[in-house]
């Protein structure tokens, strides 16, 4: 599956309609972006059942800003609508496939519990 680019109109829409949600934040003006670019291609490859999609930050500015993104390239994972995981810089491939591992192996159950524990504490 190839990568695709996703707006602050289809980021809801793409978290809600996928399991699991990648998203590279990138510009075109940054090295390392570049770099990463073919890493995260290849790996979209690998894992058909995964969403791997691209915010390019220029413009998508205030998704960009939502998202906290002060350093690019940033890759975010979200497992059922929650994210789980952020991380700045470009990674290697063998860094991205533990990445995808750990995602994957995540009880979501123990985590889905967890923030409705918090959200309960939040409320008294």
């Amino acid at each position: 599956m190839a990568t695709v680019d996703i707006t602050e109109k289809t980021f809801e829409t793409t978290l809600n309609s996928n399991d699991i949600v990648l998203i590279d934040f990138w510009a075109g003006w940054c090295a390392p972006c570049r770099l990463f670019a073919p890493t995260y291609s290849a790996a979209s490859e690998k894992h058909p059942d995964i969403a791997f999609t691209k915010v390019d930050t220029e413009a998508e500015q205030t998704l960009a800003a939502q998202a906290g993104i002060s350093s690019i390239p940033t890759l975010m994972a979200f497992r059922e609508k929650v994210l789980v995981f952020s991380q700045p810089g470009a990674i290697d491939a063998a860094a991205l496939e533990q990445d995808i591992t750990e995602v994957r192996a995540l009880d979501m159950q123990a985590i889905h519990h967890g923030l409705a524990a918090d959200k309960s504490m939040a409320g008294s």
